[in-house]
This record gives C-alpha cells, sequence and structure tokens, in this order.
C-alpha cells in the first residue's frame, strides 16, 4: 500500500505565501495569462481550527485526467491517489480518465474510473489504463472543443500528468477556462524520466528514479560482463533528449571507465577556452582504450547521453544548418543526392567526415516542432565506428597493438514502463492525492510539488506552485510563446562536482559499482537516488 504524509488523510489548511512571478519577462508574461499570473505558492498545513473548515471540504466533486507525453513508472498511482483522496472526502465524487492523451479531451473520448476498475492497476507501471499521446491543445479550436467537453461532462477540475510541454499546456487550459467563466481548474503533475522538470519547488519528476535504477542495473550487468570476458567495450547510450540527468545518475551508480555529458561538452567553448569537437569526443575514447590496452586490459563501459549530439558546438552547428535546408524542402533529405556545398565551410567538413548510416540518420523527418530525432540517432554506433577507424590508423603505424571489439546498447524504453521503485510509487501517490486537495479547493493553474523528498513519506511537505512562475517566454514563429524552462545538468551543482571528483579514478581501474535490482521490501526500498540525495546535501550545507 502507497504511504502519504498524514496531512492528506484528513483536514488541513491551504496556506498561501507570497506573490510569484515568472523566469524572464515577466510583463508579457502577465499579458498571456491576466488571470492566473502572480497567484502564491501553496502549502497544505494542519487545520488548527481557529476558522471555520471551508464549505468545499467533503463536497462531491466531478474531476477529469490524462496523461500526456510519454510513459513514466508510476503514472497508475497518480490515478489511484486521486481517486482515493476523492473517495474518501466524499463518496460521491467521480474520477473521468480522458483516453489517449489530451486528443481525449478534444475529441471527448473518456471513461469513468471506479475503484474497481483502477484496483488492479495500482502499484503498476505504464500508461496502459488510459493510454497517452502528445496532442497539444493550443489552437482556438482546440481550446473552445476542449472546454465545451468540460462543461458537458460537469468537471470541477482536470489533471493533467505530464512534463514540462504539458504542463505548460494546462497553464493555458487554466488561463482559457477562466477567461471564459469556465468552472474547470486545472492542475499539472510533474512527469519526465528525464528528470529535467525540477526547480526550487519541484525537487524530482516522477518516473526518473525508477529509470534511472532500471538503467544502472543494466549498465552494472554490463559491467561485470566486460571484466567477466574481457574482450569488449560496452558503449551505451542512455535516453535523455536535453538533459543529461540520467546519465550522470546512471555513471554515478556504477562507476563506468568514462561517461559524457552534454552540458559539459557545450560549455567547453565559453570562457575563452577551446570548443570540444566530435573529433576531440572520439580521442578521448580512443586514448582511454590505448592507455587500458597497455595494462592489458582490452574492455570497458563507456556512457553516452541521447543528446550528445545536439550539444557538440560543431554538431550543432551542422544540425542547425541543416534544419534551415530541410524546412524549405519540408521533408527528410537523401545523404546519397545532398549537395553538401551548401553547408559552411566547417559544416561542409564535418558533414563529409561521417559515415552514411548516421548522415541518413540525422537527416530523417524532423518532429512535430522541426528539432531532429535524437532517439533514432545512433551516437553509439557513430563514435564506435569512428574509434575503429583511427584504432586501424594507430595499429598501421605500430602504436596500438591491442584488439577493440565493441557492442553498441541503447537504453530507453526499458525504463519508461517498469513496476515503479517504492519512492516512485509513494511519490506518484502523494501527488495524486494533492492534486485533489487543490482542486477540492478551487485553486487553478497549479503545479502539485512534494517537497522533503529524501525523508519517509509521512516527512514529506505538500502544496502547489503557480505554473507560471518556472516559465521563460520565447520567440517561437514570430509570437511570444511561454515555455516551462527545462532544468539541465548544472556544473556546479553537488551531483556533477561529485562526479568530476571520482571520474578520473574509474578510468583505469575496474571499480564498478553494482547497485543491484529495484527493491520492493527489506533495508533498502526506501533508497534514494543519488542526485535527489546529493543536491539535498547541497542545500542543507548552503543554509
Amino acid at each position: 500500500s502507497p504511504q502519504m504524509p498524514e496531512i492528506l488523510h484528513g483536514l488541513f489548511s491551504i496556506q498561501p505565501g507570497g506573490t510569484t512571478s515568472c523566469l524572464t519577462d515577466p510583463e508579457t508574461c502577465k499579458q498571456l495569462f491576466p488571470n492566473t499570473f502572480g497567484q502564491p505558492k501553496l502549502t497544505l498545513v494542519p487545520n488548527s481550527g481557529t476558522s471555520p473548515i471551508s464549505p468545499l471540504v467533503g463536497r462531491a466533486f466531478r474531476v477529469g485526467v490524462v496523461f500526456s507525453g510519454g510513459p513514466a513508472s508510476g503514472g497508475h498511482n497518480v490515478l489511484t491517489g486521486l481517486l482515493d483522496f476523492m473517495k474518501r472526502r466524499n463518496q460521491e465524487s467521480e474520477l473521468i480518465g480522458f483516453l489517449g492523451g489530451p486528443s481525449g479531451i478534444v475529441n471527448k473520448k473518456y471513461k469513468l474510473i471506479t475503484l474497481e476498475d483502477i484496483e488492479h492497476y495500482r502499484n503498476l507501471g505504464g500508461f496502459h489504463f488510459l493510454s497517452s499521446g502528445r496532442t497539444k491543445i493550443e489552437t482556438d479550436e482546440q481550446l473552445r472543443s476542449s472546454m465545451q467537453n468540460c462543461i458537458d461532462l460537469n468537471l470541477d477540475g482536470l489533471v493533467v500528468i505530464g512534463g514540462d510541454d504539458s504542463n505548460t499546456n494546462a497553464a493555458i487550459l487554466a488561463e482559457y477556462f477562466l477567461t471564459n467563466n469556465c468552472k474547470t481548474k486545472v492542475i499539472g503533475c510533474p512527469k519526465t524520466i528525464d528528470g529535467d522538470l525540477r526547480n526550487e519547488d519541484i525537487e524530482a519528476s516522477f518516473g526518473f528514479d525508477t529509470a534511472t535504477k532500471e538503467f544502472s542495473g543494466l549498465v552494472a550487468n554490463l559491467c561485470f560482463d566486460a571484466i567477466s570476458a574481457l574482450k569488449a567495450y560496452h558503449f551505451c547510450r542512455l535516453m535523455g533528449r536535453d538533459a543529461s540527468h540520467i546519465t550522470l545518475e546512471v555513471a554515478l551508480q556504477t562507476h563506468p571507465n568514462l561517461t559524457f555529458i552534454s552540458e559539459e561538452v557545450e560549455s567547453s567553448g565559453s570562457g575563452g577556452g577551446k570548443a570540444i569537437t566530435l573529433l576531440d569526443i572520439v580521442q578521448q575514447i580512443v586514448d582511454l582504450i590505448v592507455e587500458r590496452s597497455k595494462i592489458g586490459k582490452e574492455y570497458g563501459v563507456i556512457l553516452i547521453p541521447e543528446g550528445l549530439v545536439g550539444f557538440v558546438p560543431d554538431m550543432k552547428q551542422l544540425i542547425s544548418e541543416l534544419n534551415e535546408i530541410m524546412a524549405q524542402n519540408d521533408e527528410s533529405i537523401d545523404p546519397a543526392k545532398f549537395d553538401s556545398s551548401l553547408l559552411t565551410p566547417g559544416a561542409k567538413t564535418l558533414y563529409d567526415s561521417l559515415p552514411e548510416f548516421f548522415l541518413r540518420q540525422m537527416m530523417a523527418e524532423r518532429d512535430p516542432h522541426g528539432n531532429v530525432q535524437v532517439a533514432v540517432i545512433e551516437t553509439e554506433r557513430l563514435l564506435g565506428h569512428m574509434v575503429r577507424v583511427q584504432l586501424e590508423q594507430l595499429h598501421a603505424q605500430k602504436l596500438y597493438n591491442g584488439k577493440f571489439n565493441w557492442v553498441p546498447h541503447y537504453f530507453g524504453y526499458e525504463g519508461r514502463c517498469s513496476f515503479p521503485s517504492k519512492f516512485d510509487c509513494d511519490y506518484c501517490y502523494t501527488l495524486g492525492a494533492t492534486a485533489g486537495a487543490l482542486l477540492e479547493s478551487n485553486y487553478t493553474g497549479y503545479i502539485a510539488t512534494v517537497q522533503n523528498l529524501v525523508a519517509l513519506s509521512h516527512d514529506w511537505k505538500v502544496g502547489g506552485t503557480p505554473v507560471t512562475s518556472m516559465m521563460n517566454i520565447e520567440r517561437r514563429k514570430g509570437k511570444n510563446k511561454p515555455v516551462i524552462k527545462k532544468k539541465l545538468v548544472d556544473l556546479e551543482d553537488s551531483p556533477f562536482l561529485t562526479f568530476k571528483k571520482y571520474r578520473e579514478s574509474w578510468m583505469l581501474t575496474d571499480d564498478y559499482r553494482v547497485p543491484g535490482p529495484i527493491q520492493h521490501a527489506g533495508d533498502t526500498n526506501e533508497d534514494r537516488n543519488l542526485t535527489l540525495v546529493l543536491e539535498d546535501m547541497a542545500r542543507k550545507a548552503a543554509k
């Protein structure tokens, strides 16, 4: 049975803090969100009895809920936490699940969620009870249809379970509903295995803990395979399009021989330093293999973040130029027919050096936002190929006498729907109940928050933060667009500094660490991921 703070089991008051702003351009943000901008942060506190309990407490209310974006372990517990909270307050309350993601709201595809229906999904991975989708509700027609469907269903509230884009969408819906006098209030819940929906109020997005523990187990298995068979390098690419949090956490857990962090690579040219190129990355790997070969080690493990190609400065420039060209063609381009002289000299040189299989992946059709689909770009194969070519050259020059065998791996989808960790079970259940508490009290435009996550669940602090307080205003396609700022790996934060302190010692030794499979009972089932622990230690030390 999932655990949550006792305050969500009984009566409580909601204590507002001071007004909030946003991260950039508050005037523009206020124009875009006149009704929800500047709302205070909220904290649930024990009811003191000094004032009458709100008449909203205990009323029967109808709430809609939707999964948005890619799945993450624990999502079903958000549903059960929300429904259990509603039923404890009033048995006549009803939860409506929208099917197939946000398109279910637009197209009015839904089902009533009963305690009997959801019972077998408690503590279960995946999003398959409702399924998910990536539809963005942004056109006037979509907004009108969504509002009318919420009115038709007599919804008092709507809970959006998703990442940064999904919660931006939740804020837009909240503002639209208020502007048009629709009673439906909107609350978000922070979901993404990438770990990039974090800030001073959101200590973790759900799914990250489970995914990194799953990936750490897989990488640790390869570490032991490497040291057992003594004959291969494992090139492991790990999910995380924009941020390298997953790769960093897995490195801290397993101690691989070499790990690249995208944000460090991107920052290499700042402050007058030399920007790291793709060839520099290849050279780092080659140097490692040569040095390990000298001490009789023809094996090892290398971690590569999924989004690395978009952070390497020269690759970033090449991708930017290709995006411009492809935008004019509105389709993928066949590398065999592409005239590389259309590129700038530096980009052309890099383009001409890349193998055809990689060019085909890089020049495939873009995603709906015009971005390279990094999940289909096999960076681990590119690096393995280029390393092999360089080692062959060194061998011909009698500068390397080792044997190089390599195996590529991609770990991503394996970690999105596994049985959630004890932490994610409790965290998601608490998020669902917190969303219910905010809706019961008629708040809208908030994201549910749970803090003090390194402690056991009964000591967690729950509340809500206005989504607008997390926003940047960016210029996209000639318009001001609100965007929740992603949390990238901070090179001055404790997780990276800890990794930086020890990584050199892992290069030539075999100091592999095996965290083992996720534990659901026993002494270690409450273990937190190291990113969460190290960040908490740093916060406490700073006070």
